[in-house]
């Protein structure tokens, strides 16, 4: 890090789940910095998607950093999430064709509910299993994973809960954190959103904003995903030992679950 700047430059981890991402500060120059980011990361740059990337330095050691624009802002609070910029920015993500052929070049190719289905099997510890919310959610899965399958496959960000999204001071929204990014089905993004923060009698109208109808096929690919994305952070909680959001999430699953699809 003494290599990208000099003693003038005060320099802090930014926290996150790799320990990787920085905060880079000389009077009134502000960077967000990143050891071995995706270059991915250019695309989504110059999308527009993601705060500016200033530049990219390779270390004798061959690691990689990038610098973007430290952005002043604030999350997105939940209330939000129902906003028209949030559904077409989603919608500009998920319909990007330089975004799909990065990924692609990067050897990512499309997830399938099968596959994806059966590393969450091998995953989820059997204490999980005797939950009756966890064991219910598994049986829908298992049951419907043959009727999801779509020709339809898009980048999806796979995490766009609202501590991702940015809104800057000068009004411009992010979406950040790319670093479970996939190729696969919209409704793997559009599920977990909807279900997190849009009251069922409104998902219509936020689909429309976003370009979409909502069909009964939509509404099952939905719940899949979004019972999947569940139960796959369930685990991962519970491997860190993160009890309370363990619990959160498990009785979320009710929603889910048991949401009464009443037109």
């Amino acid at each position: 890090m003494e290599n990208l700047f000099g003693d003038d430059w005060r320099i802090i981890p930014a926290g996150g789940a790799t320990g990787e991402a920085y905060y880079a500060q000389h009077d009134e120059q502000r960077l967000f910095l990143k050891r071995n980011s995706s270059p991915f990361l250019a695309v989504l740059s110059a999308e527009g998607i993601v705060p500016k990337l200033v530049w990219t330095k390779r270390m004798e050691n061959g690691d990689v950093f990038t610098a973007q624009q430290w952005m002043s802002g604030s999350e997105l609070r939940q209330s939000q999430m129902n906003s028209e910029r949030v559904a077409k920015l989603l919608k500009k993500i998920h319909s990007s064709k330089p975004l799909l052929a990065m990924l692609t070049r990067l050897g990512k190719s499309a997830i399938h509910p099968e596959t994806v289905l059966q590393s969450l099997l091998t995953e989820l510890d059997q204490d999980l299993l005797e939950i009756p919310l966890v064991a219910e959610s598994l049986t829908f899965l298992k049951d419907t994973v043959n009727a999801i399958e779509t020709d339809v496959t898009t980048v999806c960000h796979c995490d766009v809960n609202h501590n991702n999204w940015l809104l800057s001071e000068d009004n411009q929204l992010f979406l950040i954190d790319w670093d479970g990014a996939m190729i696969g089905d919209p409704a793997i993004d559009i599920g977990t959103l909807l279900y997190a923060y849009i009251p069922y009698e409104q998902w219509s109208e936020w689909l429309q904003l976003y370009g979409m109808v909502l069909t009964e096929d939509l509404r099952l690919r939905m719940k899949w995903y979004a019972l999947f994305q569940a139960l796959d952070s369930i685990q991962w909680h519970k491997s860190k030992f993160r009890f309370q959001e363990m619990n959160n999430l498990i009785q979320g699953l009710e929603r889910r679950l048991h949401l009464d699809y009443i037109s």
